[in-house]
C-alpha cells in the first residue's frame, strides 16, 4: 500500500498506461494475425497492401514502449519474408 500522496498517484498512473498498453497489444497482435492469415489464404495482392499499415503500427507500438525494439524489428523482418516468400 502507498504511503505517500504521490505514490497513490503513481500507482493510478500505472494503471491507466498498463490498460492502454494491454489494448494497443491486442491491436498489434489482432493485425500481425490478420495479415498472417491473408498470407496463408494465399492473396498476395492483399498481404501486399497490409504489410505497410501494419509495420507502420509496429513501428509506433515501439515508439510508445508498448514492445521492445528488437522484437518490433523481429516481427516486421518475419512478416516481410512471410510476405515475399508468398508473392
Amino acid at each position: 500500500m502507498a504511503h505517500s500522496r504521490s505514490a497513490e498517484k503513481r500507482i493510478r498512473q500505472n494503471e491507466k498506461h498498463r490498460l492502454r498498453n494491454r489494448s494497443d497489444l491486442s491491436r498489434l497482435r489482432t493485425n500481425i494475425k490478420k495479415l498472417r492469415k491473408t498470407v496463408e489464404d494465399k492473396d498476395a495482392q492483399k498481404a501486399r497492401q497490409l504489410l505497410p499499415s501494419t509495420t507502420a503500427l509496429i513501428d509506433r507500438m515501439v515508439k510508445k514502449g508498448v514492445i521492445h525494439g528488437n522484437t518490433g524489428s523481429r516481427y516486421k523482418s518475419r512478416l516481410a519474408k512471410l510476405v515475399t516468400a508468398a508473392s
